[in-house]
């Protein structure tokens, strides 16, 4: 029997792979979600399972009605859905305000909630089903000049655990996966990977791939890539004094540039 699995983000980086990866999976069908229409027609065209797109910004007021509409459309249920799409703009508080920090959580939390509200319905009605949210190791620990891009995936991550608890009895799962650096189209990692003692802090888009099919379709509560960076969730908690002197020390350069990712 099939299952239809729905990608938001899905023209390139993490989006990308989890729809090739999902595209993989026996009987799938995928609904591909991101802004670039002509990326996404040509991801479809390439997938070796049947596809369809939605071209929409989802911070767009008629976004989550456009989404569910084509869901009710295609008739098919909805089986998965994998909240991937997400920015970050980089900026301290003190120069960006609250502007930054209202734009970044628009698409990185109000768009998510907004697109689950709509398609939550299906899913329930399609149960067993799952939701999986693409956080951040950034939602456990903070780094400056990243702020805004942490409180929303903070907001992301405490949503994420009431919902599963709240929909756990209407059998559908909620999943979340935590991505380090991955190396994307937005963040190539080029100084983190030419370095010995940092490269290996960075993965995939296809790593960021198998965690997500991992707390989606496997039913894993969460999942951390690589997986090292959840000791770093716990060393947040048992010494937060040591977490905060390292952060302080300089670590908040490491991502320079705004970004938009698998959009």
């Amino acid at each position: 029997m099939g299952r239809t699995f729905l990608v938001t983000g899905a023209s390139s980086g993490i989006g990308e792979a989890v729809a090739r990866r999902l595209a993989a999976e026996p009987g799938s069908r995928l609904i591909l979600v991101a802004r670039r229409e002509d990326r996404l027609r040509a991801l479809a065209e390439e997938l070796p399972a049947p596809a369809s797109w939605v071209a929409t910004d989802l911070t767009e007021a008629d976004a989550p009605e456009r989404v569910a509409a084509h869901v009710e459309e295609r008739g098919e249920g909805l089986h998965l859905l994998v909240n991937n799409a997400g920015a970050s703009w980089r900026g301290r508080f003190g120069d960006a305000g609250w502007e930054n920090v209202k734009r970044t959580m628009e698409l990185n939390f109000d768009a998510v909630v907004r697109l689950t509200e709509a398609l939550l319905p299906a899913l329930r009605a399609s149960a067993p089903s799952a939701i999986v949210n693409v956080a951040s190791t950034a939602g456990r620990i903070s780094r400056p000049g990243a702020g805004a891009y942490s409180a929303s995936k903070y907001a992301l991550i405490g949503w994420s655990d009431a919902l599963h608890a709240e929909e756990r009895e209407s059998g559908v799962h909620v999943g979340l996966v935590m991505p380090g650096f991955i190396a994307t189209e937005g963040f190539p990692a080029e100084e983190l990977r030419a370095r010995f003692w940092t490269r290996r802090l960075v993965s995939t888009p296809q790593k960021a791939a198998e965690a997500v099919v991992d707390a989606g379709l496997r039913g894993r509560a969460e999942r951390y890539v690589p997986r090292p960076y959840g000791l770093v969730a716990v060393l947040r908690i048992l010494a937060p004094g040591l977490v905060r002197r390292v952060i302080s020390g300089g670590a908040g350069g490491a991502m320079t540039t705004a970004t938009r990712p698998g959009e």
